[in-house]
């Protein structure tokens, strides 16, 4: 049939040159952290939130997982991928669709001379009906169809992965929100507090002034500072009010009324994070894990535009039927047929070489950029953990600062109210005490935020263990 039965073992050749396979990806990484130790501990990682202790930000990270928008569109996504993984298979399934017909004719004669003969008449009644059923399969000696499942599955991977990344950003993002909260609501517990004070001072100083002990001057400057605080107490109400809005946004409560979220004015401790290791990263942050089945996903594209260079054969079998129906005439008939072909590219080689070249640029693409994926990992989860120890040990120093400030203050306002301090030494003392005080919720709030952006950095926030065997 071919006058040069090695052409196509010629261009597999040329096409098996010409193809590349992905280079292994560089993610080493150092043994440890530098940072301090963390201790062993059995927190789950999975639902660290729950590490807090504190019901109401299990709740609501629990209702962000389900009712966020950015989650739910990120699970539609992975629904969509996975039908267009079945569509990608199905194509080198058989292929065809059946098809049948019918048509009837009434003929009348105005005119000229009749006839009448088996087949043919100048007038009555003609009935057609045909089926037909042909099928178009196109065989794969080749392993498209294995390469296009390998390629279809890994992006599935990906896709599934970044839901999963989704989710665990979701769930920092509401933890964070909350403790934001928190921390307006201590500022606002303070201010409250800086009030009650400026009252007490203005009670003393005009009783002061009143008894001719201070000049009234004292409490105009007191009664300036009062309304200072006052200011500060109402501008932090509605940061607050903005923030349990963002709070119920997140999870999926928009209608709802702000005074639905109640943020009490304290904050615990940060929960420490549990011993990780670096090549932990791997295996525990699911954007690495979709970088690594980004690569895969090209690496299958790039296998498929390498067998584009490869004949493609195609089985046609097929089944007919038909009936003819006329005055004095009729007939049926059935057939089958079965054909096949074969295409084998030529003047298109070229432009098939363009596009493997292209692929080639996207798999090393996708592999750079899992290195840097794994790179990136690496500097969040070792800053976060450098960071909450700072944040840890400036808690503890602003701990003791804020208890001895405070000290101060009530020694010198008691020492004033007595007339052995005057009123500029009292308004330091309040004022360095209220410095030192806003410092330490501060530094409180950023530990708990801090501990959120660890949990997350290290590979919290998802069932990784759901995933052990992909």
């Amino acid at each position: 049939m071919f006058r040069h039965p090695g052409l196509f073992a010629v261009l597999g050749a040329l096409a098996l040159t010409a193809c590349a396979t992905p280079r292994k990806a560089d993610v080493s990484l150092p043994a440890g952290y530098e940072a301090p130790a963390a201790p062993a501990g059995a927190i789950a990682l999975d639902t660290w939130w729950t590490a807090y202790d504190d019901p109401e930000l299990t709740s609501l990270v629990e209702q962000a997982l389900l009712r966020n928008p950015d989650v739910r569109t990120a699970r539609s996504r992975l629904d969509e991928v996975k039908a267009q993984r079945t569509s990608a298979i199905l194509q080198y399934l058989p292929q065809g669709d059946a098809n049948a017909s019918g048509r009837r004719t009434d003929t009348e004669q105005i005119g000229g001379s009749a006839a009448s003969i088996p087949g043919f008449n100048t007038s009555g009644v003609a009935k057609q009906y045909s089926a037909t059923f042909n099928v178009s399969w196109e065989l794969d000696p080749w392993g498209r169809a294995l390469f296009a499942y390998r390629s279809a599955n890994a992006e599935v991977d990906r896709v599934r992965y970044a839901f999963e990344t989704t989710r665990a950003q979701i769930a920092a993002d509401t933890a964070d929100a909350w403790f934001q909260a928190r921390g307006l609501a201590i500022q606002i517990a303070d201010a409250r507090e800086t009030i009650r004070i400026q009252q007490d001072l203005y009670r003393i100083a005009s009783a002061r002034g009143e008894r001719g002990l201070a000049a009234t001057s004292e409490a105009d400057r007191v009664a300036g500072d009062l309304a200072q605080a006052q200011a500060q107490a109402a501008g932090l109400e509605a940061q607050l009010q903005v923030q349990k809005r963002a709070i119920l946004i997140l999870a999926g409560r928009v209608v709802e009324p702000t005074a639905n979220i109640n943020a009490p004015p304290e904050v615990g401790q940060a929960p420490a994070v549990p011993a990780a290791l670096p090549s932990d990263l791997l295996e525990r942050r699911p954007d690495v894990r979709g970088a690594q089945a980004a690569v895969r996903s090209a690496a299958g594209q790039q296998r498929l535009a390498q067998l584009a260079f490869f004949p493609t054969f195609t089985f046609s079998p097929g089944l007919g039927w038909s009936r003819i129906e006329q005055p004095g005439f009729s007939t049926e008939t059935q057939n089958w047929s079965i054909g096949g072909s074969i295409m084998q590219p030529v003047l298109s080689i070229p432009r098939l070489l363009s596009e493997m070249k292209v692929q080639n640029a996207r798999t090393e693409q996708a592999v750079t950029a899992y290195e840097k994926t794994v790179q990136t990992a690496f500097q969040e989860a070792e800053g976060a953990l450098v960071n909450l120890d700072a944040d840890r040990k400036r808690v503890a120093l602003l701990t003791d600062g804020e208890a001895r400030a405070r000290r101060a203050f009530n020694a010198s306002r008691i020492g004033y109210e007595r007339g052995l301090t005057d009123l500029n030494s009292t308004l330091s003392a309040e004022q360095s005490w209220r410095a030192i005080r806003t410092q330490l919720t501060s530094a409180q709030v950023q530990a708990l935020r801090r501990s959120v952006q660890a949990y997350k950095a290290v590979g919290g926030g998802w069932p990784v263990q759901a995933y052990a065997a992909k």
